[in-house]
């Protein structure tokens, strides 16, 4: 695990302490475009799982998880996509 993923876990556990976290890297899909790094950790697909989202709309819950990661979209995180979760939802 990467430095720059490493972060965003360590980042979304305090922010949220979330049922389920997957943090995938899918920075490889994103060779020679704008944004993309030589050793990766620039492009994220994120499913966060968390009682913290009940009765949240999905905008406020991605501002949230965006809030939580802006140092890292300020700098090494070029494309971050998030899917975010209540317990019980499905997705």
């Amino acid at each position: 695990m990467g430095a720059v993923t490493e972060a965003i876990r360590i980042k979304l556990s305090a922010a949220f302490s979330p049922a389920r976290l997957e943090i995938e890297d899918d920075s490889a899909r994103h060779r020679g475009h704008e944004g993309a790094t030589p050793g990766g950790e620039s492009h994220f697909n994120v499913v966060i799982e968390a009682t913290v989202f009940e009765g949240m709309g999905r905008v406020q819950r991605q501002r949230a998880v965006y809030g939580a990661l802006a140092e890292e979209l300020a700098g090494p995180v070029h494309a971050l996509s998030v899917k975010t979760l209540a317990p019980g939802e499905t997705g």
